[in-house]
């Protein structure tokens, strides 16, 4: 049996594929990126393993049955974002150190598991308020973590802050994200774009 491709992440990874039994990829990038696999005629499949909410710890607590007991050839984590928000709405912050632990022993163990190529996603905001100006603050320290680990680490890297954000400067930024966090559909193209293209780098 060919391995398949997983996908695991928080909500933008999510995209509604919970709420939803009979679309279980979501309505979001990892769709359309199923599409373009299913039209290269690719037969490995796609599963989404988004959860809404989700931090790096809460990634970690499910890494095992979500992640590698489904033994992936091809592994994309997208998470970081709401290691930010739960900052400003809840005054519960992830230090960055914590942060970076966390996703550095989610990398170990699939390279120790066997995974043969994972591609990593850089957390975004595209502001729509004024108090997501802020939020730079303690998303771009956890950016560089992203880019740093997937240097270290070999694995594919999306740097979607720039892509998003080149967009958002271009088209404003609730047409990209329309809370500033979440994609609209143009905000997911955007994504499964540049994930299509890291991959076919």
């Amino acid at each position: 049996m060919t391995s398949p491709i997983v996908f695991i992440g928080d909500s933008i990874t999510d995209a509604g594929r919970r709420n939803d039994p009979a679309h279980p990829l979501g309505g979001g990038y990892v769709k359309l990126i199923a599409e373009y696999f299913e039209s290269a005629r690719d037969e490995r499949a796609v599963i989404n393993r988004g959860i809404g909410g989700d931090r790096a710890v809460d990634l970690e607590a499910r890494w095992t049955e979500d992640a590698l007991d489904l033994t992936p050839s091809l592994l994309t984590i997208y998470v970081g974002i709401n290691d930010v928000w739960r900052r400003y709405d809840s005054a519960d912050p992830t230090p960055v150190e914590e942060f970076e632990a966390t996703y550095r022993r989610l990398l170990e163990s699939a390279i120790d598991s066997g995974v043969e190529r994972v591609i990593l996603l850089e957390p975004f905001v595209t502001p729509v308020t004024e108090g997501q100006l802020t939020w730079h603050e303690d998303l771009d320290p956890k950016r560089a973590v992203v880019a740093r680990l997937a240097h270290e680490f070999a694995a594919g890297f999306v740097p979607l802050h720039t892509i998003l954000g080149e967009a958002a400067a271009t088209h404003g930024a609730a047409v990209v994200a329309d809370d500033g966090v979440h994609p609209t559909p143009l905000g997911h193209q955007l994504i499964a774009d540049a994930w299509i293209a890291e991959e076919n780098r």
